[in-house]
């Protein structure tokens, strides 16, 4: 017979596993819970001839234990020691992104399950109490699962990267923005023919005649300084900005074709841009 005691004061952990426990397939298992001084203790036995698949079924149920009791109070713990300087609000915003992204991406969440699966796991084969092997949970948690609480510290690091550019990207927007209203205009019309990343053909600005614009000739005059890039379409944005038309058409051959850049667009020189579903304008040669 094999002995295992898992030992927390956690309620929410202690009614997860009994509630677990009690839905397991496994036969020959036995378990109950009791308190004896310090902790709950919850005792499991296993009387069964197949020890591997009891280890497995108990550290598949502690995995995922993990996951669904400890994870938010860990990733809040990693937030503010790691990245203190926040405000709550910022920290609230770059919690609500790793959220977002855990939901999204089931590969980090079978990579962090297989981790804790292998440790609660290799714990319990290489246990060398005869009588009953006793896992601390909270200490298991803090000591044991380095691995894991990596691949956690990982995840926020991406989140705050996204919230730092989301919010550069908020800034030089405004920025723009500010300076455009204080300038007016300089042209009255201009189209934009764009075509995306996707596209083989790059974009093409025409004037109110339907003459090509020299993008190139505006690049040494530079309108605006930032890391945030949009590769070819960098020149069109410099040269919207020296022209500062008062009314900007993009013409997309498709709805799909409006991407980042268009919506960049659209926010800086807000009120100013119309998008049409027609790329053919009748440029002059």
């Amino acid at each position: 017979m094999k002995s295992l005691c898992i030992k927390t004061n956690n309620n929410k952990a202690i009614n997860y596993l009994l509630d677990n426990l009690n839905k397991t397939d496994l036969t020959d298992i036995y378990f109950s819970c009791h308190k004896f001084s310090i902790y709950n203790n919850i005792f499991i036995h296993y009387k069964g001839l197949d020890e591997n698949l009891f280890f497995s079924t108990i550290s598949n149920i502690l995995s995922f234990l993990v996951l669904d009791i400890y994870e938010d109070s860990i990733t809040r713990n990693i937030l503010q020691k790691e990245y203190f300087y926040f405000d709550k609000s910022e920290q609230s915003i770059v919690l609500d992104k790793f959220y977002e992204n855990r939901l999204e991406s089931i590969q980090d969440f079978e990579v962090k399950e297989n981790i804790l699966f292998e440790a609660f796991y290799n714990f319990f084969i290489n246990c060398n109490s005869k009588i009953c092997c006793k896992l601390f949970l909270k200490g298991f948690i803090t000591f044991r699962l380095k691995k894991y609480i990596s691949e956690l510290e990982s995840s926020i690091d991406s989140s705050v990267n996204q919230y730092l550019i989301e919010k550069e990207y908020q800034e030089f927007v405004s920025l723009l923005k500010v300076y455009i209203n204080s300038e007016g205009y300089n042209s009255v019309l201009v189209h934009l023919i764009y075509r995306n990343s996707n596209k083989n053909t790059d974009s093409v600005l025409l004037d109110k005649d339907r003459n090509v614009i020299d993008t190139s000739i505006n690049l040494l005059g530079a309108k605006y300084l930032s890391d945030i890039s949009f590769s070819s379409s960098d020149m069109i944005l410099n040269t919207l900005l020296n022209l500062l038309p008062k009314r900007i058409f993009i013409h997309l051959e498709d709805v799909d074709d409006e991407d980042e850049f268009v919506c960049t667009l659209e926010a800086i020189f807000d009120g100013r841009v119309v998008v049409c579903l027609d790329v053919d304008v009748g440029a002059k040669k």
